[in-house]
């Protein structure tokens, strides 16, 4: 497995970013979706990662730079054929190397609470991730579950 930054150009990562903002948007109601669309993906305070297995795209997620201290984890997304395969570990893992690396002291994320995020919730608490408050321009939602990290 290879993870590399991305321009966001490539077809398989528009059809990923795609199926990720149709499937937050089938779990959420609007006002609860939080998920990046390619342009915003584009912002000069994100960098954006995917993961591949020789030509076929196996995950993407992204780091957002809040301030100089305090990165945000966004899109993170494994398709759904391959899932189970390490790839939302592994982005996972390269996202934190580079949030120590710039020296960031705190990274979050904000997940969902339906049932279907279960997974993710896991992953990131496997890693350390502990429930918190809302951060940012976020506010208190039912449908956002907010973790943090102490780097």
């Amino acid at each position: 497995m290879r993870i590399e930054i991305d321009d966001l150009t490539r077809p398989a990562i528009h059809a990923l970013l795609n199926e990720h903002l149709q499937h937050m948007h089938a779990l959420s109601p609007p006002e609860s979706v939080h998920a990046l669309d390619l342009s915003k993906l584009r912002s000069p305070d994100i960098t954006f990662w995917s993961a591949w297995e020789g030509d076929e795209l196996i995950g993407c997620g992204a780091l957002k730079e809040l301030d100089p201290t305090h990165g945000e984890l966004k899109s993170m997304r494994t398709p759904q054929a391959a899932r189970r395969r390490g790839a939302g570990r592994a982005i996972l893992g390269h996202a934190l190397g580079v949030a120590r690396a710039r020296g960031y002291t705190r990274l979050s994320l904000e997940t969902g609470t339906v049932e279907a995020f279960v997974p993710a919730q896991r992953l990131y608490a496997s890693a350390g991730f502990e429930p918190c408050g809302p951060f940012a321009a976020y506010r208190e939602d039912p449908y956002s579950l907010f973790m943090t990290l102490r780097l």
